[in-house]
């Protein structure tokens, strides 16, 4: 929980650096590009569509017109542009989330790696290839879940825990990918996935949730209906701000455990070697005895006494 905590903050701290503001404005200059594209061209015949649905769906005229008798008919004219928001709502958080992938996560996971861990080692475990399909496939998965899910969104409680489940879980299945994907090796990363799969889903249902906030403004009143072209931009902004932390809790909190890994495997490595008495040298003889032995021989005495 320590490590939790720790990346939590650094990732907020990181928030404020120029290069994140900076990259944080790519996303949202192509969605704000692609979303008032669309809206231009579709928004109307949109608009037009749901309100022939409701028209020809039996309860739902039974709904609006509960909603009538209880003083709240004004509903009506907003309630097909709420509609539409709302069904555009999953799409574009799940473009920013694509997007924040694709342009921002490498560049902060390598300024993490710059500043926190620039002595770890990069195995280069998955390539750009292998994420992009990762991420595809775990989108793909989670649109069809997400769409099998809405029938049990008409459950209060419900509509408040399944759509942040599903994101954070392709939340956590991308950014703890993108993380790991320079670092470490396929086993490394594997390990880690799986080590921390519950650590890392609750960090990504808590971006989930902080990523719904933009959502709440549809459902305040007609007069967010009205503020839409304005709105529609902060709220994406806000999205991608969201997916950008989330990108640098997963890099902190992933390259700290990669690390913590590559330290405990050093240590049960060194464990592991079999110790074995290292041989003493021989001893040397003490330094006189080394030394040879000269022998000195004194001349014989002369007879005549003479020196």
């Amino acid at each position: 929980m320590s490590l939790l905590f720790d990346s939590f903050w650094r990732a907020v701290a990181y928030c404020m650096h120029p290069r994140v503001i900076a990259l944080s404005f790519v996303p949202l200059v192509l969605m704000v590009a692609l979303s008032f594209g669309l809206g231009y061209f579709y928004w109307e015949a949109a608009v037009a569509s749901v309100s022939a649905w409701l028209q020809a769906y039996e309860l739902m005229q039974a709904f609006l017109g509960w909603l009538e008798r209880l003083g709240l008919g004004s509903l009506r004219t907003v309630f097909a542009p709420l509609l539409v928001l709302m069904l555009a709502t999953p799409v574009i958080v799940l473009l920013c989330l694509l997007l924040v992938a694709m342009f921002m996560t490498p560049a902060m996971v390598e300024l993490v790696a710059q500043r926190r861990f620039a002595l770890l080692e990069r195995k280069h475990g998955g390539s750009m290839l292998i994420s992009v399909l990762w991420s595809l496939g775990s989108t793909a998965l989670a649109m069809v879940v997400l769409v099998l899910s809405m029938p049990l969104w008409l459950v209060p409680p419900l509509v408040l825990i399944l759509p942040p489940l599903i994101w954070g879980w392709l939340t956590y299945r991308v950014f703890a990918f993108d993380a790991l994907a320079t670092h470490a090796s396929r086993d490394e990363r594997q390990q880690i996935l799986r080590e921390n799969r519950n650590v890392f889903l609750l960090m990504g249902v808590l971006s989930g949730y902080l990523g719904a906030a933009p959502s709440l403004l549809w459902a305040s009143g007609a007069m967010f209906i009205a503020l839409a072209p304005l709105l529609v931009p902060v709220a994406i902004w806000v999205y991608t701000l969201v997916f950008a932390f989330a990108s640098l809790w997963f890099a902190h909190f992933a390259l700290a455990a990669l690390q913590q890994l590559r330290a405990e495997a050093g240590v049960e490595v060194l464990d592991a070697e079999p110790r074995t008495s290292t041989p003493q040298p021989p001893s040397m003889p003490p330094f006189e005895d080394a030394q040879p032995r000269v022998e000195r021989r004194l001349p014989p005495p002369d007879p005549s006494g003479a020196l």
